[in-house]
């Protein structure tokens, strides 16, 4: 690879977002007077939701939840829902039902197939499969042991001309014969609309079916249901539009053109027109929309022409990933794992010190622009410019983890990890004769001569071992043969900013183009545990209607940078009176050009770099006790009040419900710590000094417990689950609660 040109950004220039859209008195505006930021229902604040006072029941009442990713994993709305199924499955009871695609490979690994237990169902599904249809049913072998319908789409696809015709003459959306997932969609959606219908046919007496679709893939079922007039409340959630994702892609000044993209043309410009009246359709006819994020929202509210009803935050088991009083010890083992990778990795070349060497990632779906892999190389460029003129004795490993096509693993990277083993096993065959001398000296009564416990052999093995190390290369920066090399937007960006991996670079990069695996020759580590080896986790993305990585990294204590165009960046804005105090660096991509945006990065970065040791320890304990936030026992509450305003939407005879709008004063925000402050740049008197040496003194102004019993005052205690039969309960600031967690060291 060689050195190009200067460095400068290959993307093309993104103005900073200013919404053009004119103001309305219903619309409350930021205060630089830019975006607009309408609360829809209870938008992310969390007290926002009124506690309700009277039961809300829901005995006689079904939930179907809708998705292709139930059991089939694709991308981030399976971990929502599977992450979710515990909560749900604590409400409903046996009146939960997930719907899905039948995956054979997957339902082998992840589902026991079994009888239905409903007898309702079992009446539905025998019907099904009498007129021409597979319809399996079990328990999804995952927390909470959910219930899940999985239809075999590939078994009808003979209806497929016969349903796409009818979907024309019903919604005047023409399905093309090439688009293989489109299809999938149709097929699925006439297979679950019949499986509804089915089940309230079936049912003695009328009942109350809440069905609640994901995505466009699933849509065409909700648009079906209300066109046939089922008596069904229907909710449908956009996780990301699929317009939006489109123009993001292609680099388009996105977020300043809301109001004038012509989104009939943009979508046939696409091919996906299509598709996107799909996604229109079941937004437009859902009795309740929602989105995962106050970004989405607006999004939504302009391409999509509905403005949601509730925005519905994606939570974390948080008990599945906090290791209580552990998560600082699990840190330390996961980075001893990966630097045992480094050792191999950058054999002949390892010039730096590994216990200053810090370790950061940027992981996902490969969108160069949209993840923000362009901002964060160029960022990685000037910190290494940074490094080198000041000096620093810090190396900093950044790791590229996004999927691309390969043909294998590459021979150098290969060749490193058996160099490194084949140095573990002389450095071992040595120490074993040296203390068999050792032991044979003592034994006789003499101190050993230290001159004769090495002998000619002994330094023979050695000196062959060292020469094997000699390297006429530079480490490599792809660890794959990657099939499309001279194309590859990461691989490009590299030679054009120069980060080789040269000794003289205080920034070294690894790009991994594969999920990771425990069973990998290469890396062989999970993704959780590599999460917690590493230092800082870089999420700089331009789209990202959640943002579930830097969620992640958050609930394993390790600190994460996100952007205020990102679901969770502004979720944690609103909730945090100082989010890099707790490890949540908001990079602003809303109101700063892309160079500005690169030299915020740069100095998060640098700082970053800055902090001592301590300095870091006490920022993962913040950012960990944060994890909170994220817990589906919170943020679950806003799907529960979703399912009770389509019910009260679809059954008004049955069923009341009265939202409140939040008031200025609802909602809480955990405050700036006092003590430590997240990087020297902003030290304070009572902030550790900057080196490995703290004095006594220091020590006594931070207290761990003290600052953790603060935080857990300015959050409220996890939801309790309504279960059938009782009323609700949430508990206050001092009740007690056994579903999280919180003080964590």
């Amino acid at each position: 690879m060689n050195n190009v040109s200067p460095r400068t950004l290959d993307s093309p220039t993104r103005r900073p977002f200013l919404d053009r859209r004119p103001s309305a008195s219903s619309r409350s505006w930021d205060r630089t007077g830019g975006m607009p930021l309408a609360r829809s229902l209870s938008v992310t604040s969390l007290s926002g939701l009124e506690e309700w006072d009277e039961e809300f029941d829901v005995e006689d009442a079904v939930l179907f939840e809708i998705a292709w990713e139930v059991a089939n994993k694709v991308g981030g709305i399976y971990t929502v829902i599977q992450t979710k199924a515990r909560l749900t499955s604590e409400e409903w009871g046996e009146n939960y039902f997930l719907v899905g695609p039948y995956v054979e490979s997957n339902v082998r690994t992840q589902v026991e197939l079994i009888e239905p237990t409903n007898p309702v169902l079992k009446r539905t599904i025998d019907k099904m499969n009498s007129s021409g249809c597979k319809v399996y049913f079990g328990r999804w072998l995952i927390e909470g042991s959910p219930y899940v319908v999985l239809i075999d789409v590939g078994f009808t696809a003979w209806s497929l001309d016969r349903w796409k015709s009818e979907l024309w003459d019903l919604c005047n959306i023409g399905v093309p014969w090439f688009d293989r997932e489109a299809n999938d969609a149709v097929l699925f959606g006439f297979l679950t609309a019949w499986l509804l219908g089915e089940y309230a046919a079936q049912s003695e007496e009328p009942p109350h079916i809440v069905a609640h679709f994901h995505e466009w893939l699933a849509g065409l079922g909700l648009v079906l249901c209300r066109h046939r007039q089922l008596a069904v409340a229907t909710i449908f959630t956009t996780h990301a539009t699929l317009l939006g994702r489109y123009l993001c892609a292609g680099s388009v000044d996105f977020y300043n053109n809301l109001a004038e993209f012509n989104v009939d043309k943009e979508a046939g410009d696409r091919q996906i027109y299509h598709r996107y009246c799909l996604e229109r359709a079941a937004a437009h006819c859902a009795h309740v929309f929602t989105t995962v994020s106050q970004i989405t929202a607006i999004e939504a509210e302009y391409l999509l022409k509905r403005k949601p009803d509730i925005v519905t935050p994606n939570g974390l088991n948080v008990k599945k990933f906090s290791a209580v009083h552990e998560f600082q010890n699990l840190h330390a083992q996961s980075k001893n794992r990966i630097q045992e990778f480094v050792r191999g990795h950058f054999y002949g070349h390892l010039d730096f010190n590994l216990d200053k060497c810090l370790f950061l990632f940027i992981a996902g779906r490969y969108e160069f622009s949209n993840k923000g892999a362009d901002i964060f190389l160029e960022a990685l460029a000037r910190l290494n410019y940074l490094l080198r003129v000041n000096h620093s004795d810090v190396t900093v490993i950044a790791f590229f983890i996004m999927p691309a096509r390969t043909n294998n693993f590459n021979v150098e990277t290969l060749k490193g990890q058996a160099v490194r083993k084949q140095l573990w096993d002389t450095a071992q065959t040595v120490k074993e004769r040296f203390g068999k001398k050792l032991y044979d000296s003592l034994l006789v009564g003499q101190l050993p001569d230290v001159s004769k416990m090495l002998d000619k052999e002994d330094f023979t093995i050695m000196k062959r071992a060292i020469f094997a190390t000699q390297r006429q290369c530079l480490p490599p920066v792809c660890t794959h043969n990657m099939l499309e090399d001279s194309s590859d937007p990461i691989l490009n960006c590299v030679r054009r900013i120069g980060l080789f991996n040269s000794s003289a670079d205080r920034v070294k990069i690894i790009f991994h183009p594969e999920f990771l695996s425990s069973t990998s020759p290469l890396l062989p580590m999970d993704y959780e545990d590599f999460v917690r080896g590493c230092h800082l986790g870089v999420f700089p993305s331009y789209y990202e209607p959640w943002g579930y990585t830097p969620a992640e990294c958050t609930v394993m204590g390790i600190p994460s940078v996100s952007t205020n165009l990102s679901g969770f960046g502004c979720f944690m804005e609103e909730h945090i009176a100082d989010p890099s105090a707790y490890g949540i660096y908001i990079l602003d991509r809303r109101f700063r050009g892309i160079d500005e945006s690169c030299n915020q990065l740069t100095s998060f970065l640098f700082q970053f770099c800055k902090q001592s040791r301590r300095q870091r320890i006490i920022q993962r304990n913040r950012t960990e006790r944060l994890s909170d936030l994220l817990d589906w026992r919170y943020l679950g509450r806003y799907y529960i009040s979703a399912r009770h305003m389509a019910l009260a939407k679809a059954f008004p005879e049955s069923y009341i419900y009265e939202p409140h709008e939040p008031t200025s004063t609802s909602g809480f925000r955990y405050p700036r710590p006092a003590s430590v402050p997240p990087s020297p740049a902003l030290s304070r008197h009572s902030s550790p000094h900057h080196s490995e040496a703290e004095d006594n003194d220091e020590e006594e102004r931070y207290d761990e417990d003290l600052e953790a019993e603060k935080d857990r005052v300015n959050i409220r205690q996890p939801y309790n689950t309504p279960f059938k039969n009782k009323s609700p309960v949430i508990l206050g600031a001092n009740g007690n609660s056994d579903g999280v967690t919180s003080d964590k060291n």
